[in-house]
């Protein structure tokens, strides 16, 4: 792949309280490794990855990794609103960070209007399940994204598992929204840039023709 060519451009933020896991989950995607030791994030860290999302369509992820302490919310908050993807991830292991998710996901969504951003739920840690540390049950989590109207994965950072799948169940998510309408392109918004605009727009017409238009859904 030409890493110098895409079409499109998602900013992705990573969101969740502190150790749960972030950056590490994101080092695994971007990079394929696992440090069993890694710097607590200070402020905003930035990682790149491109993505084929079908056929000759490229797309240029941009993620935003924030720190999940308060003292460092007013520098964060501020990359909610150009966002069009957040990972709302929560340590299996820890009851609170699970607990503090509805709280995540409702002050993102009150700082992006006019804006849309999607969202998956991510349950980290899951190869420490094993040990009988889970506290939070894969019911508790399904419940909870059904209530949030948003998939539910369980990753990995340590062992891979469904590190890839996550991120890329969310630019594809992204994506369809784009081509469904759901997602637009709006002046003076940076979630998504789109190198041809006139191309997206044909083929949007060319889906709707062919029958095969993606649906909106609810994720927000």
């Amino acid at each position: 792949m030409d890493l110098t060519m895409w079409q499109y451009q998602f900013r992705i933020i990573m969101l969740g309280d502190s150790t749960v896991g972030k950056s590490s989950l994101l080092k695994r995607y971007t990079d394929g490794q696992f440090l069993e030791s890694i710097n607590e994030t200070v402020g905003v860290d930035f990682y790149v990855h491109f993505l084929e999302v079908e056929p000759g369509v490229r797309v240029k992820l941009q993620f935003w990794d924030t720190a999940g302490q308060e003292r460092f919310r007013s520098v964060t908050r501020s990359y909610y609103r150009n966002s069009v993807g957040g990972l709302l991830v929560f340590d299996m292991t820890n009851r609170n960070s699970f607990d503090n998710i509805k709280e995540w996901h409702t002050e993102v969504c009150a700082r992006v209007q006019p804006y849309t951003v999607l969202f998956i739920l991510v349950g980290h840690k899951s190869d420490r399940e094993a040990d009988g540390e889970r506290m939070v049950s894969r019911l508790e989590a399904e419940k909870l994204a059904g209530q949030l109207g948003v998939p539910y994965v369980e990753t990995s950072a340590k062992t891979g598992k469904n590190a890839k799948e996550a991120f890329e169940l969310l630019t594809r998510q992204v994506y369809q929204g784009l081509l469904s309408g759901e997602v637009k392109l709006q002046e003076g918004w940076d979630g998504v840039k789109c190198a041809a605009p006139q191309a997206l727009q044909l083929r949007r017409v060319s889906l709707a023709q062919s029958g095969k238009a993606p649906k909106k859904n609810c994720c927000r």
